[in-house]
Formats: structure tokens, C-alpha cells, sequence
């Protein structure tokens, strides 16, 4: 009995180190980018602050044009052109509510958002078309304004 013992001792190290690596197998196969095991939501935006990124958005335009619908809603929902111009500069593209498609440059709009100086969020529709941008329109995520734009 006492030799039976002794190789079962013996082998107990070569068996855990086994039992460990299929384990990590088993982790590695049900999580195979090696992330976090934990259920993460992934938005579909992305940040950039050079001066275009690969699908046309100048984040730091010549010039930012406003349409009259977007200097209305500004207005109402008490957004500033410094603030619009962060929002482009540092916010995040969400693509699916941006209409970029196989469109030329001058027929993209973007939707950005981001949080403006008093903490709204905000999506803003960019058109951007050469080196100039124009802003469509300015909507506030949390909240309806009673704006009476046409």
C-alpha cells in the first residue's frame, strides 16, 4: 500500500499541472481574444482628433458653416459654436446613425456625439464637403426642447 502511495504522490504535481493547463484551454477557447470574461456593451464609435480619419470627417476644418435649422436648434437647446466645435474635434462617431455609405465626400453626414461645458448629450449631424464642414443639425440625448425651428 505505502508504494502505491508513494506514485500517487509522485504523479499528483503532473496531474494538476494537466488538470491546469486544460482549464486554461477551456478558458482560452470560450474567451479567445483573452479579454475580460465579463459582458462589456460595445457602442459602434470611434474617437479621432487628427484632421480627417480614413472615412472623410476633418476634425479641424478651415472653416464650420451652420445651417439655419442648426443655429435654430442651437439656440433653443442653448448650445455654443465653442461647443460644437469640441463636440467635432473630440467627440465620438457613432456610424449607425451617420449616413456615410459609398458617398463622395460632400454627401456624408456624421453624427458625433459627446457632452457639451454643462454636461448635455449631444449628437450633432456633420456635412463635410472639402476643407469646410457644415453643421445639419444640433439634438440633445437627454432631453425634448420646445423649439420652434422650421
Amino acid at each position: 500500500m505505502s508504494v502505491t502511495r508513494k506514485k500517487a504522490n509522485r504523479f499528483a504535481p503532473v496531474l494538476a499541472l494537466v488538470l491546469l493547463g486544460i482549464a486554461w484551454l477551456v478558458v482560452r477557447q470560450c474567451n479567445p481574444n483573452g479579454t475580460d470574461p465579463r459582458p462589456t456593451t460595445r457602442k459602434e464609435t470611434t474617437r479621432n482628433t487628427s484632421n480627417s480619419d480614413q472615412r472623410g470627417l476633418n476634425r479641424n476644418p478651415s472653416q464650420i458653416n451652420y445651417s439655419k435649422h442648426a443655429r435654430c436648434r442651437m439656440e433653443c437647446r442653448h448650445i455654443t459654436q465653442a461647443e460644437v466645435k469640441d463636440i467635432l474635434r473630440n467627440g465620438d462617431i457613432n456610424y449607425k446613425k451617420s449616413d456615410i455609405g459609398n458617398r463622395s465626400d460632400c454627401n456624408r453626414k456624421y453624427a458625433v456625439e459627446g457632452r457639451t461645458n454643462d454636461g448635455q448629450r449631444v449628437r450633432i449631424i456633420f456635412a463635410p464637403c472639402a476643407d469646410e464642414v457644415t453643421v445639419v443639425t444640433v439634438i440633445d440625448l437627454g432631453q425634448e426642447w420646445p423649439c420652434n425651428c422650421d
